[in-house]
């Protein structure tokens, strides 16, 4: 019975999908083949309605779910109870961290971080990355990105596909928080297994102001004033 409810959240169905708990309210609590959860699932489909919908109806959220959306309640709630979970990983192969880093937002990562999260964590997952990938590729963040260098993540440190940090930056057109990685490190020299820097990646996304500051930084020359505002 649970799979049309997470066809339904790929979709978008949010009315077909209040519906069907409504009906059938174990549904709201579902998972799918690899115990990854329907509420989880909307937090990744971002769809915020439906997010609150089955929210309203979960009585307790697991460490993932509650990392994912920033509720620092109930992360505490299930550390006190379960200190050792914060090195556990999600059925898709994430720690708490990678989700709060890529959803939940800078208070939960830093209450992940004071709990003991491993900042170097690897996702056992293709992407093979750690929560700095996560925060440059999905929320995109400054004040996450900074807890996390400031807790020592590798600011270099590769990806599946050599992607580093400085790459997913780039590619996602961030420029401040590209300048952030560079000011703490960050090689823009640094290639991936393709052979392609950062500013290769911004170019080729349409991000040309960022590709000719991420050229000149990697050739030594005076780099163009930083615009301030993180976009080209």
């Amino acid at each position: 019975m649970s799979v049309p409810v997470f066809d339904m959240i790929r979709r978008g169905k949010s009315a077909e999908l209040a519906a069907e708990v409504d009906a059938c309210p174990d549904l709201a609590v579902a998972r799918d083949v690899q115990g990854v959860s329907a509420l989880l699932w909307t937090i990744y489909a971002r769809q915020t309605e439906m997010r609150d919908f089955l929210r309203g109806r979960i009585p307790e959220l697991d460490l993932f779910e509650a990392a994912a959306l920033g509720d620092r309640t109930a992360i505490r709630t299930v550390l006190d109870v379960d200190p050792a979970a914060i090195h556990s990983f999600s059925g898709d192969g994430w720690t708490s961290l990678h989700l709060a880093a890529a959803f939940g937002g800078p208070e939960a990562v830093r209450l992940l971080l004071e709990h003991g999260a491993d900042v170097h964590a690897v996702s056992r997952n293709p992407q093979q990355n750690q929560p700095l990938h996560a925060a440059l590729a999905l929320s995109g963040d400054l004040a996450t990105i900074r807890l996390l260098l400031d807790a020592g993540t590798h600011v270099n440190a590769r990806q599946a596909g050599g992607f580093a940090p400085l790459h997913s930056a780039a590619s996602a057109g961030r420029r401040e928080a590209a300048e952030l990685l560079v000011a703490r490190g960050a090689d823009p020299s640094q290639a991936d297994h393709q052979g392609k820097s950062p500013a290769h990646y911004a170019r080729l996304r349409g991000h040309g102001e960022l590709a000719d500051w991420l050229d000149a930084v990697r050739n030594g020359s005076p780099a163009p004033e930083a615009t301030g505002t993180g976009k080209d």
